[in-house]
């Protein structure tokens, strides 16, 4: 059998059949639109991302399918690109099988026939929802390490924020006056004591707390102890399970902070208990009277629940 291959190949390129079997394989979706914005053809992709089989897209325009202020965006895009051809790209969103609004991607560029004349755009869309999800996440946590790191430092309280593998993430200048002047010497060097091991910061009955929390995942543990010839109250808490723990140290050698620390632990005590913590409060001495008046105010907000 005797047959012109170049014949042969170039009838066989120019088959229709061909091209839309091509495109079908790949895994982008792809559409073709000719110069009156009207639909000719697309591959699986496009129709199983759009929810609309070709056989209802051909034919149709972006304004049959997509919501008017979305199409009018595809259609200013088209003539701005049938005015300057080139390759156009384009970020947008599209509505797609399951009635969702998807961030995207649109490259496009126009077509010609053989004559080189413009006869359409053949375009790809793809799918950025989750890359711009995950960005605005990230933004988010930026902003808010920010704002956590400034009012960390302008708390009163020590508080020292450790990573699973016990290293510093953050801590305030508040928790390194208390743990010492050699600490106060390194916190000035490293600020925040940032990648610092935990364990030469702390007393070790401190650092056996935050290890204990970050091993088993409870939500807190508190302890009253003596270092420095201060008394410390330290509460250390986890912030994401075996993962990362805080810790809050208060010297208890503050009156304003016994003043504090007496209120909340009197808000933590049962109503059948509060008569006797306010006998308590007596005993405390010059304080006592702004103490008790203190605790009564705790105490009218308990019969006011009762009330209603």
């Amino acid at each position: 059998m005797i047959y012109d291959e170049k014949s042969f190949q170039q009838n066989y390129l120019d088959d229709p059949a061909i091209h839309q079997k091509i495109i079908d394989t790949l895994p982008i979706p792809i559409f073709y639109r000719n110069q009156e914005g009207v639909y000719v053809t697309c591959n699986i992709a496009h129709e199983k991302f759009v929810g609309i089989p070709r056989e209802r897209l051909i034919g149709k325009t972006v304004f049959d399918i997509q919501p008017p202020d979305i199409a009018e965006i595809y259609s200013k895009r088209d003539k701005e690109l049938f005015e300057s051809p080139g390759d156009q790209v384009y970020e947008t969103k599209i509505r797609t099988s399951d009635g969702s609004l998807r961030d995207v991607v649109f490259q496009k560029a126009v077509i010609r026939d053989d004559a080189g004349e413009i006869i359409g755009i053949v375009g790809s869309i793809f799918d950025v929802t989750e890359r711009k999800k995950a960005e605005m996440r990230l933004e988010r946590a930026k902003e808010s390490m920010i704002i956590s790191s400034h009012m960390l430092h302008k708390i009163r309280a020590g508080i020292i924020i450790v990573n699973k593998n016990f290293k510093v993430i953050d801590s305030n200048e508040s928790f390194a006056a208390m743990m010492g002047d050699e600490i106060t010497e390194l916190y000035e060097t490293i600020p925040g004591l940032r990648g610092a091991d935990v364990s030469e910061l702390v007393p070790d009955v401190i650092f056996k707390m935050i290890a204990g929390i970050m091993s088993s995942g409870e939500n807190n543990l508190e302890r009253d102890l003596k270092f420095q010839n201060k008394l410390l109250h330290v509460s250390v808490v986890t912030i994401y399970k075996q993962r990362v723990v805080g810790a809050v140290i208060r010297d208890m050698s503050a009156p304003m902070l016994v003043r504090d620390e007496i209120i909340s632990r009197a808000q933590r005590v049962t109503k059948q208990n509060i008569e006797t913590v306010q006998k308590v409060a007596f005993l405390l001495g010059e304080n006592a009277a702004q103490t008790e008046e203190l605790l009564n105010s705790i105490i009218q907000s308990y019969r006011y629940s009762d009330d209603e």
